[in-house]
């Protein structure tokens, strides 16, 4: 059994009336992660606390509590996610954490993905915005503002799923073919099956808290992305339950054009909902991102569409990311652990800062918040660069060695100083010290 040290003077954030409420001195539970989160959790904790500090004076403080996923928790108690740290995620309702890998092979699903599921964290919610001067393939990159949100407990994610010729996977194929009268299978020797849940209940919470964010942020457009052309009944039934959502609790007017307006009662401010095939809308996001604000879609669709969205503003590396559910929330780094660069004080620490000022937005400290957003906003225009935001930087000019983790620190340097004229090439810790600088 692992027992956690809690911090004294510490107290708990609780949920009432359907809102957080955070007290001056919250327990917050951080994961510091496998490989590079060794680098990249520390310099959050330092960047939150020094924004805290010029926004609140000594009068607010995150008290950190260190709990454990991953290899780390392995190397503790034998388990990749130990049921102490589930339980401390939920008394604490509020957590961060850093990347986390789960080992390749059969027997343990993402531990990502189960720390949602049992905590319920029904909401992956991504802001993707572009930082002036990262690099884009895009020619406009600032067109490029969304913020989507993701269900996160269902479809294909469910892990529903029996491997090609197995005992299930053979039963499941006899009794559709039997018991339904169906014969789907072109090929049902060799096949995998999986099942791909969705439902009302799981999708409106999805859809009403989208519609929230929305009105609450004075947004114009709310999109409704799905696949319902061909998967009618799943991906058709979200679409359908959304306008159902529309109409019914927010009395929404049909437009001309086929999308629904509804008003705001508190500010009169008019959001418009409209809906768009997924394959057509990856394509509208590359041509015309300025005409979607806030994405509404199913698990797999959102995996895919935050992920493009991120390449579009400079990639993954600067992409924050919150689980949300109804009073916890997890939030995460969004890369890997690229376990190559763990301890060389080399990567960029900006999507696990960024998602530290999510965190505080969702704590109602938005001045801290803004604090850490001009930090970072600040650094990069500045050209203070980690190697991979300069290598992104350079972009299409830099050609990538085969080897990168084996170039030494003077070669890299060199390299980029011809690519990216005026930049000061940092550590992992010196960029957190340059966010801090230019708060």
């Amino acid at each position: 059994m692992i027992k956690f040290n809690e911090p004294n003077g510490g107290e708990i954030i609780s949920f009432e009336n359907g809102a957080i409420q955070t007290p001056d001195k919250p327990i917050v539970p951080y994961i510091i992660g496998d490989g590079i989160g060794i680098d990249v959790t520390p310099v959050m904790k330092r960047v939150l606390n020094y924004a805290i500090g010029k926004a609140y004076g000594v009068s607010k403080e995150i008290k950190w509590m260190e709990i454990y996923a991953g290899q780390q928790a392995i190397d503790i108690c034998g388990q990749l996610l130990p049921q102490e740290t589930i339980d401390a995620m939920k008394k604490y309702r509020v957590s961060i954490k850093g990347p986390l890998t789960t080992p390749i092979g059969n027997g343990f699903k993402s531990i990502n993905v189960s720390i949602r599921q049992k905590l319920d964290l029904f909401a992956c919610v991504r802001p993707i915005r572009y930082f002036p001067g990262t690099n884009s393939p895009m020619i406009e990159s600032n067109l490029t503002d969304m913020v989507v949100f993701r269900e996160n407990t269902e479809d294909l994610y469910t892990g529903i799923e029996w491997k090609p010729n197995s005992d299930g996977a053979k039963r499941i194929i006899e009794f559709i073919k039997t018991e339904l009268g169906e014969s789907p299978f072109r090929f049902e020797n060799d096949c995998g099956i999986g099942i791909k849940p969705v439902s009302r209940e799981g999708s409106e919470r999805l859809i009403n808290m989208a519609i929230e964010f929305a009105l609450n942020e004075k947004k114009d457009t709310l999109t409704i992305v799905h696949k319902g052309n061909i998967m009618k009944y799943t991906e058709g039934a979200f679409r359908d339950w959304a306008y159902d959502l529309v109409k019914n609790k927010y009395q929404g007017i049909i437009n001309d054009d086929g999308t629904y307006s509804i008003t705001c009662s508190k500010s009169g401010h008019v959001l418009t909902i409209k809906d768009c095939i997924a394959d057509n809308f990856l394509q509208q996001i590359i041509l015309v991102p300025e005409q979607h604000e806030v994405i509404a879609t199913l698990n797999l669709n959102g995996d895919y569409i935050s992920d493009a969205l991120a390449a579009q503003v400079g990639g993954i590396g600067i992409a924050p990311g919150a689980n949300i559910g109804d009073g916890y929330a997890v939030f995460e780094a969004t890369h890997g652990s690229a376990e190559s660069f763990a301890g060389k004080n080399r990567v960029n620490p900006s999507s696990i800062i960024l998602s530290g000022e999510m965190m505080l937005r969702y704590m109602g400290w938005d001045d801290a918040a803004d604090f850490v957003l001009k930090g970072v906003i600040g650094a990069i225009q500045k050209k203070q660069l980690t190697f991979d935001l300069a290598r992104a930087r350079a972009g299409k000019k830099f050609i990538r060695p085969k080897s990168r983790e084996k170039n030494t620190a003077e070669e890299i340097k060199q390299e980029l100083m011809k690519l990216v004229p005026g930049a000061t090439l940092v550590s992992t810790q010196g960029f957190g010290d340059a966010v801090i600088d230019n708060m």
